[in-house]
C-alpha cells in the first residue's frame, strides 16, 4: 500500500470511529516527512463549534506539537473533501499538500457536499449570499492598527 493510501486510510477509520460516537464522517491525518504529526476527527457534535472540523482540529494540534503556526513541509489527508474554511486555514498554515478519499459528489446525496459554498465564494463579494462590506473605520486619536502591530513586532522588516 502507498503511503498516501495508508494516511488516506487512517483518515477514513478515524471518520468511521466518529461516526459511531454520534460524529459525522470526517478524519484528517497531518504528516511531515512522512510521519504523523497529529491526527483528528470532526467534533461539530461535541462542541457545538462550526469550526470543529478534522482538518481544522489537526492542524490545531499539529501547530501545538510543533509550537509554530508556520506547518510548511506538511501534507493533510482528509476522508472528505475539504471546505473552503479548512483549504483556506491550510493555506494560511503552509500546509504543502492535500489528499481526500471523498469528494462533494460522493457527499451530496447524503447533505455532505460544500459544493454549493465554493460556488457561493467564487462570486464577488456584492453577489454572494452573505453581505460583505469593507468600511474603512479609522480612529483619529490612535495609531493606525497596522502600523502599530508593526511597531510592536519591531518595525517592518
Amino acid at each position: 500500500m502507498s503511503e498516501k493510501n495508508r494516511f488516506l486510510s487512517e483518515a477514513i477509520e478515524l471518520a468511521r470511529a466518529n461516526i459511531g460516537k454520534g460524529g459525522r464522517p470526517f478524519g484528517a491525518v497531518l504528516v511531515r516527512d512522512g510521519e504523523v504529526i497529529a491526527t483528528a476527527v470532526n467534533e461539530i457534535h461535541a462542541t457545538n463549534d462550526p469550526t470543529s472540523h478534522a482538518e481544522m482540529n489537526a492542524i490545531r494540534a499539529a501547530s501545538r506539537k510543533l509550537g509554530s503556526p508556520d506547518l510548511s513541509g506538511c501534507d493533510v489527508y482528509a476522508s472528505g473533501h475539504p471546505c473552503p474554511m479548512c483549504l483556506a486555514a491550510m493555506r494560511l498554515s503552509g500546509v504543502d499538500k492535500v489528499f481526500y478519499a471523498y469528494s462533494n459528489e460522493d457527499g451530496a446525496p447524503f447533505g455532505l457536499s460544500t459544493a454549493a459554498i465554493y460556488e457561493d465564494l467564487a462570486r464577488p463579494f456584492p453577489a454572494q449570499s452573505m453581505t460583505i462590506r469593507h468600511v474603512p473605520v479609522r480612529l483619529g486619536s490612535q495609531a493606525d492598527l497596522y502600523a502599530e502591530w508593526a511597531e510592536a513586532q519591531g518595525g517592518l522588516k
